[in-house]
């Protein structure tokens, strides 16, 4: 049992307000979810040759107390350029015109305790293991701004309590995924996309599905075509909630026995596994509130 909450504002003035909207969603998870907790959030994209790289260093190697200048200005003298870095505690987003192959390389022969989170022009990723209350104080969650979010609050079932494994799972670039539920042939899609020199971090069902839609996408198929092939090679039960550059989108397995609920209004298209997270929305008891259907796609643009 896993509590999945996302949120896009179709109202650019609530961008300021988006962590703030949605730290009581979260917490509102915690039941759900006490082990781990995570969010990605989108922001306005960085120019093509830019590229931010969210990291990770609460290791034994580190002991939660890493330098992050010292990694700035190794970066500076390797590559005579100046990143831009924003720290937050054991995390931190390095930014730079640097492609990601370079800097993914770089990192694991200077850094290979440094845990890359997420790739992109647009997204910052956070996760920790923890509460979900004690991750958003630690990462100050409620001071992110942004156009969309997808966050989780873990509890494990299939394997273990660490950052790593914790949610959301990210591969490619700006792509994201969050997932309630278990599949039941994680091991076969490893395989398969192994075969495709796919390479793999955790042992978690969920780095399955994430990797397998984001193959689909690096082989040619937009979003939906992505998910409609999900739907014929994924088994289990899921719930389903991603996030692209300028994108949210929600599905559900064919039984949909994994709960999610959907509230709509001018302003925000909310979404959490139950309504009690969104339940403090501003104008909720005027919004379109519903449950997915299942197997049925659910798209929003930014």
């Amino acid at each position: 049992m896993c509590g999945i909450v996302g949120l896009l504002v179709k109202n650019p003035s609530l961008r300021s307000s988006l962590g703030e909207l949605m730290v009581p969603m979260l917490i509102g998870m915690s039941q759900r979810g006490p082990d781990s907790a995570g969010l990605a959030v989108f922001t306005d994209a960085l120019p093509d040759n830019q590229r931010k790289y969210s990291l990770y260093s609460g290791s034994i190697h580190t002991n939660g107390n890493f330098n992050w200048s010292e990694l700035a200005q190794a970066f500076q003298t390797h590559f005579n350029a100046t990143p831009e870095l924003q720290i937050h505690g054991n995390q931190a987003v390095l930014t730079a015109e640097l492609t990601p192959n370079t800097v993914k390389q770089w990192l694991q022969k200077h850094y290979p305790y440094i845990h890359l989170l997420s790739t992109g022009r647009a997204i910052d990723l956070y996760k920790d293991a923890g509460s979900p209350t004690s991750i958003a104080d630690r990462y100050h969650f409620q001071d992110l701004q942004g156009s969309h979010l997808v966050g989780h609050t873990r509890m494990a079932t299939e394997s273990a309590v660490t950052p790593a494994h914790a949610h959301p799972f990210t591969a490619g670039e700006d792509f994201c995924l969050v997932h309630n539920g278990s599949l039941s042939n994680p091991y076969e899609i490893r395989r398969k996309l192994e075969h495709h020199g796919i390479h793999f971090e955790t042992d978690n069902d969920t780095e399955a599905a994430c990797r397998f839609l984001e193959w689909r996408m690096q082989e040619g198929d937009d979003l939906k075509a992505a998910i409609q092939k999900g739907f014929e090679a994924l088994d289990g039960f899921y719930t389903f909630l991603m996030g692209t550059v300028d994108q949210l989108a929600l599905v559900r397995d064919a039984f949909a026995c994994k709960p999610a609920v959907v509230a709509e209004t001018d302003d925000y298209v909310a979404i959490a596994s139950e309504f009690r997270s969104l339940a403090h929305l501003p104008h909720i008891n005027h919004a379109h509130i519903y449950e997915p259907a299942p197997e049925e796609m659910y798209v929003w643009t930014v």
